[in-house]
């Protein structure tokens, strides 16, 4: 858990209440976590998701992890520190955003229990997706599109998940999305239908 520095810090409470802002946007706000394998197809399922909830009238935003790392990440590696800083100001910008009631997709390798359990613990019960994008190891590097695998197996990359650092599956996650069976329609299908059934949309 990471300590507030400064103790000159106040919350300012807002007078727009986050029930006035769903019941405006027509849907709740939540959290949906992907996480998987590079090369599983986590960033191709979550602008499909986008996709699919914006056609359906719905206000999301989508943080990927390639993308977040040029701005707002861009002073983090990959060291295991620096992996779980990542995640930290991931994981409450996500609380901001639901609270500000949007959907939020997430798409990060987010290797560690550890750090997808933080995540959780900040967004309401009911309001946080787990979403395991399932791919064998084999596959991944088969697929291989960013050439990063080849470069880790040859030892030109430290600290490449799944190669030189580990990957802990979900426990009990909200969602499997087994990218060997399904496409990318088909998981982000999976992914709006669960919104659905919980109430989300």
């Amino acid at each position: 858990m990471v300590e507030i520095k400064s103790t000159n810090v106040v919350w300012h409470p807002k007078k727009v209440t986050l029930e006035e802002i769903e019941k405006r946007n027509g849907h709740k706000g939540c959290v949906i976590w992907l996480t998987g394998l590079s090369a599983a197809g986590k960033s191709t399922i979550a602008v499909e998701t986008e996709k699919q909830l914006f056609d359906l009238g719905c206000h999301v935003c989508l943080l990927d992890g390639d993308n977040v790392r040029q701005g707002l990440n861009k002073n983090l590696g990959f060291s295991p520190e620096d992996r779980e800083e990542n995640i930290r100001r991931i994981a409450e910008l996500g609380k901001l955003l639901r609270n500000a009631g949007l959907i939020v997709i997430t798409a990060f390798i987010s290797p560690y229990r550890k750090e997808r359990n933080l995540g959780r613990s900040l967004i309401e019960k009911g309001h946080f997706f787990e979403t395991y994008v399932k791919c064998s190891l084999d596959e991944c590097i088969r697929r291989d599109p960013k050439g990063l695998y080849k470069k880790a197996i040859a030892g030109e990359i430290k600290e490449y998940t799944g190669i030189s650092a580990p990957y802990e599956e979900p426990d009990n996650p909200e969602l499997i999305l087994d990218t060997e069976k399904l496409d990318v329609e088909q998981c982000a299908q999976a992914i709006v239908s669960k919104l659905k059934e919980s109430g989300i949309i």
